[in-house]
C-alpha cells in the first residue's frame, strides 16, 4: 500500500488575478498529484468560507495563512494516509478544522487538499480521473454510476456581477441540446460565439468578455439579450429550440434589495410574485430551457411562486439557494423548491461532500449541473467529475480563455479516447 509522504502547498493566481491555492500530495513511490482552487464573484451567504489573509498585499486576497494551514496543520494530518481512501481523508480535514462553515482553516484549504488526494489516488489506480470519480461514487452509495459526457451551458453574454454593464441577469448561455456527440455541440457553440461577435461588431457594439468569457455589451433589456442570442443561432444555420436552447443565471440575490428585484438596466422594481411572472414570460417567448437563481437565495416564498409556475416547464437550478450541501439541499426539496442544484465543490469544501450532495439530489429526482467558478484556473477536474459521476451537465464558460476551454478540450480528449462514454 503506497501512503502520502508530503504535502505541499504554494499561493498561485487565478483568472482574474486574485491569489488562490495550488496543492501537490506526493506518495512513498514518486507519485503526486496537483490541484488548483477556484474562486467565486457572486456568492452565496451560505457557502463555506474561504480563508483570505485581509493584509495590504493583494487588496486582502492573499492566500498565504490558507496556504500555511495546508503546510503546517492539514498537510501533515494526512501523511501516512492511504490516498485511496478519499472519505477517510476527508473527514479527518473536516474534523480537524471544527467549524461548520470551514471558517478556522479555510475551505478553500481542505478542497486543495481533497482534490489533490484524488488526482493522485487516480493516478495510482492507474485509471483516469473520472474512472476514480465513478469509484468514489460507488464506495460512499452502493451504486455505479453510468458515465456520460455532459451537455454544455456556455455563458455566451455576460452582465451582472461578471461585467461592468448595465445588464442585470449574470448569464446568458447557449446549450447545444440537438447535437449527438461532445465534439458536434462544442462545434456548434463556438460557430454561435462567433456569429455573436459579428453580430455585435456590425452593431459597434462592445466585443470585450466578462470574467467568463461571454461579451459583456451595453443592452437596453435582458430580453435584447435573448433576442442577439437568438439571431446568432439562425446565423450559424441552427435551429433555436431545436439544435440549441437557451439558459439563464439571474444570480437574483445579487439585485434583490428590501424585499423587491430591482432590474437597474430596465428601471423595474418587481415583487417575487412580478418577477416570477417577468421570467414566466420569458419562457413562453423565448426557447429558455434553464434558469439559476431565479430568486433570492432567502426568498423561499418566491422560490415556491416560481416552482409552481414554471417548474414543470423549466430547470429551475438552485446556486445560492443550495450551495452544493446536502442538509441545505435536503430542506428545500422537503420545500418542494426548484428542481436542480448547481454543484460548486468550492461552495463546500471536499469532493466528498460534493459527492452526497449530487446522490441527494439524484435520490430526489433533481438534477445536478457541475460548475466552474469565475475566478477559475487551467485545473480540469470538474470536467472529469461531470463524466464520473455520468450527472449530464457543465457549465464552464464561454468557448473562450484558457482557464474556461481548458475544461472543454479534456472533455474532447475523454471523448475521443472512451468510445462507449457518450453524451448525456
Amino acid at each position: 500500500m503506497s501512503k502520502i509522504v508530503q504535502v505541499k502547498a504554494i499561493q498561485i493566481f487565478d483568472s482574474r488575478g486574485t491569489p488562490t491555492i495550488s496543492c501537490k500530495v506526493i506518495l512513498d513511490n514518486g507519485m503526486e498529484g496537483i490541484a488548483m482552487v477556484p474562486s467565486g464573484a457572486s456568492t452565496g451567504s451560505k457557502e463555506a468560507l474561504e480563508l483570505r489573509d485581509s493584509e495590504i498585499k493583494y487588496h486582502g486576497k492573499g492566500v498565504l495563512n490558507a496556504v500555511d494551514n495546508i503546510n503546517n496543520i492539514l498537510g501533515p494530518l494526512i501523511v501516512g494516509n492511504d490516498p485511496i481512501q478519499q472519505e477517510k481523508i476527508d473527514q479527518s480535514l473536516i474534523d480537524r478544522d471544527g467549524t461548520n462553515d470551514k471558517s478556522q482553516l479555510g475551505a478553500n484549504s481542505i478542497l486543495a487538499i481533497s482534490i489533490a488526494v484524488s488526482r493522485v489516488a487516480a493516478s495510482l489506480k492507474g485509471i483516469s480521473l473520472h474512472e476514480h470519480f465513478s469509484d468514489l461514487y460507488k464506495d460512499m452509495t452502493g451504486e455505479k454510476p453510468q458515465q456520460s459526457l455532459p451537455m454544455p451551458m456556455l455563458n455566451i453574454l455576460n452582465g451582472g456581477e461578471h461585467a461592468d454593464n448595465n445588464i442585470d441577469i449574470q448569464e446568458f448561455m447557449i446549450i447545444p441540446s440537438g447535437a449527438e456527440s461532445f465534439t458536434q455541440a462544442m462545434q456548434w457553440s463556438s460557430e454561435v460565439y462567433i456569429n455573436l461577435k459579428e453580430i455585435l461588431h456590425s452593431m459597434k457594439l462592445s466585443t470585450s468578455v466578462g470574467d467568463e468569457g461571454g461579451f459583456a455589451p451595453n443592452l437596453n433589456s435582458n430580453e435584447d439579450a435573448i433576442k442577439l442570442i437568438e439571431e446568432s443561432i439562425i446565423k450559424s444555420d441552427l435551429k433555436p429550440g431545436i439544435d440549441i436552447n437557451i439558459a439563464l443565471d439571474c444570480a437574483a440575490s445579487e439585485f434583490f434589495k428590501n424585499g423587491k428585484y430591482i432590474l437597474s438596466g430596465e428601471g423595474k422594481e418587481l415583487s417575487s410574485d412580478e418577477f416570477s411572472d417577468y421570467l414566466k414570460n420569458l419562457i413562453s417567448k423565448y426557447p429558455i430551457t434553464s434558469i439559476e437563481d431565479g430568486m433570492d437565495e432567502n426568498d423561499i416564498d418566491g422560490w415556491k411562486l416560481l416552482t409552481k409556475k414554471i417548474g414543470n416547464k423549466c430547470q429551475l437550478v438552485g446556486d445560492d439557494l443550495f450551495v452544493t450541501n446536502k442538509e441545505i439541499l435536503s430542506k428545500g426539496i422537503k420545500e418542494e423548491i426548484a428542481n436542480a442544484i448547481l454543484i460548486k465543490f468550492n461552495q463546500v469544501g471536499s469532493l466528498t461532500e460534493t459527492i452526497r450532495a449530487i446522490e441527494c439530489a439524484t435520490s430526489a429526482a433533481y438534477k445536478s449541473i457541475i460548475s466552474h467558478r469565475s475566478g477559475e484556473t487551467e485545473d480540469t477536474t470538474i470536467a472529469d467529475l461531470a463524466v464520473g459521476l455520468g450527472v449530464g451537465q457543465i457549465k464552464t464558460g464561454a468557448p473562450c480563455r484558457s482557464d474556461r476551454v481548458s475544461k472543454y478540450n479534456r472533455l474532447l480528449w475523454i471523448e475521443e479516447e472512451n468510445n462507449k462514454i457518450l453524451l448525456k
